[in-house]
C-alpha cells in the first residue's frame, strides 16, 4: 500500500474503500511545469488557449435578463440565490457578459483563491469575469473546470498577476491563455469527471452532517447566552418591559441604554478604491480586512497585511480592546481587537465607556445580529448606517452584574466551544483532504479508470449545495469592474 493511498485511508471518512483501489499510471513524463510535475506518459499538455477561448457575447441589447453570479464554494449561480453578500449588481447589464451552459467562468480578480465556476445556466455576468468556452466539444468542461479548482495551478498565477494583494490580483486574459493545461483523452475526462463527482459527494456529504452538528451546537450555545443577556442570572427577580421587541421583559432593577450612550463608536474610513492602491501597503499598521471580523471566533489575534503612513492617512485606527462590527456583506459579525489597528469603512468599532464591560457587550451584540441586519436598507448593498446602530437600545444592568454574566455564559458554554473548535478542525482535514484528492486525480497522480468503470450511478441534483463561511466574509470583486 503506497503512503499516499495510506494517507487518504486515514483522512477520507466514508470513501476511502473506493481510493484504496487507486494506483499510478504505469508511465510518465515531465510536464516542465513545477506545480504540475510528472503527468501520464499518454496525456498532452497543451496551452490554455488551445482548448478554451473567450465567449465573446456582449449582452449589449439586454437580451439576457438573468444575471448570474460566482461564488467560490458554490460556483455559478444565478444572483438571487448568494444572499446579502458580495457587491450589488449593476443597474445597467447592458455592458456585462453572456454566459452559456458548460462555460467555465473565471473572476479575474479571485481566481487565485478558487473564485471559479461552470455555469450550468444562460444568463449574464460583470465584465470582470473571463467566460471560457470549449473548442472542441469532446472535452469535458467539467474536466477543465476541475483543473481550474487545483490550487498549485491558482497559486502558480501569481506570477503573471497585477497587484500587491495576492488573493486581489488580477489575471490578464492574454497571459491566462498561456498557461500550459493538461489534456487527458476524452474517455479518461470523463472518468475522473465521474470518480470526483463521486468521490466529492461523499465529502461534502461529510461536511455538510458535521456543520449541521455544528449548527445546532451554536444554537443552543446561543440560547444560553440570550437567556444570560436578556433575563439576567439571579433567579426570582421581578420583571418589567423593556419597550424593545427584541428585548422583552427585563430584571425590573436594569435599565434600558441607546448604544452610543454606552460606547464610543468609531468608523473605518479605507474605501475600495483605496484599498487596491498598492503604494499604501507594507508599513507598520496592522490592517484587517472585514472577512477577518467575520471568521474570526471571538478575538482578532493576527494579521496578515500593514499599511504605511501613506497609507494611514487615509484609514481609521481603532485601539486594543475595540469591539469590532461588520456593516457590509455579512452584517453583524461581531469580534474583539487585541492590538491596535486599521480598519476599512465596512467595519464600526465600539470602546465600551467604564461602565460597561467588554465581554458582556459582546454576548448583546452577538444576541442582536438579526436586529442589526433588520437595520440594514434592503435597497442599497445592504451597509447598516451608523448612526442607526448608536440609537439602537440594549439591556443595561451594573457593571458588576455585567461581568458575573459574562463569566457564567464562559462557564456554560465552554463545553459547546471545545466541540465546535475540534468539530471544525475535523471539517478542515475533510476539505484538506478534498483539494489534494482533486489534485491528484485531475493531474494524473492517480488512475481511475478501472474504479469509475465500476461505480454506481448516482443522482444528488436536489441535494443542498455546500454553502462556507468563508464566503460570506470574502470581499469579492465583482460588479464594479
Amino acid at each position: 500500500m503506497s503512503a499516499t493511498t495510506t494517507n487518504y485511508q486515514q483522512q477520507g471518512q466514508g470513501i476511502s474503500s473506493v481510493v484504496l483501489g487507486l494506483k499510478p499510471y504505469s508511465e510518465y513524463k515531465d510536464s516542465g511545469l513545477p506545480w504540475l510535475g510528472r503527468v501520464p506518459e499518454h496525456w498532452e499538455i497543451k496551452r490554455l488557449g488551445a482548448l478554451l477561448h473567450e465567449r465573446g457575447e456582449k449582452n449589449d441589447r439586454g437580451q439576457v435578463t438573468d444575471v448570474l453570479s460566482l461564488m467560490r464554494e458554490r460556483g455559478v449561480i444565478p444572483y438571487g440565490e448568494k444572499g446579502r453578500v458580495g457587491n450589488k449588481k449593476s443597474e445597467n447589464i447592458t455592458r456585462y457578459k453572456i454566459v452559456r451552459p458548460d462555460d467555465v467562468v473565471v473572476n479575474c480578480m479571485n481566481v487565485i483563491i478558487g473564485s471559479v465556476g461552470i455555469s450550468r445556466y444562460t444568463g449574464c455576468l460583470s465584465p470582470v469575469y473571463y467566460v471560457l468556452t470549449r473548442r472542441f466539444e469532446e472535452d469535458n468542461p467539467n474536466y477543465l473546470n476541475a483543473y481550474f479548482q487545483t490550487k498549485s495551478f491558482q497559486l502558480s498565477l501569481v506570477r503573471i498577476g497585477n497587484g500587491i494583494l495576492s488573493h486581489r490580483m488580477r489575471i490578464p486574459m492574454e497571459l491566462l491563455k498561456c498557461e500550459l493545461f493538461p489534456r487527458p483523452p476524452t474517455n479518461e475526462q470523463a472518468a475522473i469527471v465521474r470518480f470526483l463527482d463521486h468521490a466529492t459527494h461523499r465529502l461534502d456529504k461529510a461536511i455538510r452532517a458535521k456543520r449541521k452538528s455544528i449548527a445546532l451546537l451554536n444554537e443552543q450555545k446561543q440560547a444560553i447566552i440570550h437567556r444570560a443577556v436578556t433575563r439576567g442570572i439571579v433567579p426570582d427577580v421581578p420583571f418589567k418591559d423593556s419597550g424593545i421587541p427584541w428585548l422583552g421583559q427585563i430584571p425590573a432593577h436594569w435599565e434600558v441604554r441607546r448604544i452610543k450612550q454606552a460606547t464610543r463608536i468609531l468608523r473605518g474610513k479605507f474605501t475600495h478604491r483605496p484599498r487596491n492602491d498598492s503604494s499604501l501597503y507594507d508599513g507598520e499598521y496592522p490592517f484587517i480586512q472585514t472577512g477577518v471580523v467575520a471568521r474570526a471566533a471571538k478575538f482578532i489575534t493576527g494579521y496578515s497585511q500593514t499599511l504605511n503612513e501613506k497609507g494611514l492617512a487615509v484609514s481609521k485606527m481603532f485601539p486594543s480592546g475595540t469591539l469590532v462590527m461588520t456593516i457590509a456583506a455579512n452584517i453583524g459579525e461581531v469580534a474583539v481587537l487585541t492590538f491596535d489597528a486599521c480598519f476599512p469603512d465596512s467595519i464600526v468599532g465600539f470602546v465600551p465607556s467604564e461602565n460597561v464591560d467588554r465581554d458582556y457587550l459582546y454576548l448583546v451584540f452577538r444576541c442582536m445580529k438579526h436586529e442589526f441586519m433588520c437595520e440594514a436598507p434592503v435597497n442599497t448593498q445592504g451597509n447598516l448606517n451608523v448612526e442607526r446602530i448608536g440609537s439602537m437600545s440594549i439591556p443595561f444592568p451594573s457593571r458588576a452584574e455585567q461581568e458575573q454574566i459574562a463569566k457564567h455564559v464562559d462557564a456554560e458554554t465552554s463545553s459547546f466551544d471545545s466541540a465546535i473548535s475540534r468539530i471544525a478542525r475535523e471539517i478542515e482535514l475533510l476539505r484538506e483532504y478534498r483539494t489534494r484528492l482533486i489534485a491528484d486525480v485531475v493531474t494524473g497522480k492517480l488512475d481511475v479508470r478501472e474504479t469509475a468503470a465500476h461505480l454506481p450511478e448516482e443522482a444528488h441534483a436536489d441535494e443542498p449545495e455546500l454553502a462556507e463561511i468563508e464566503e460570506s466574509g470574502e470581499e469579492l470583486a465583482e460588479e464594479e469592474a
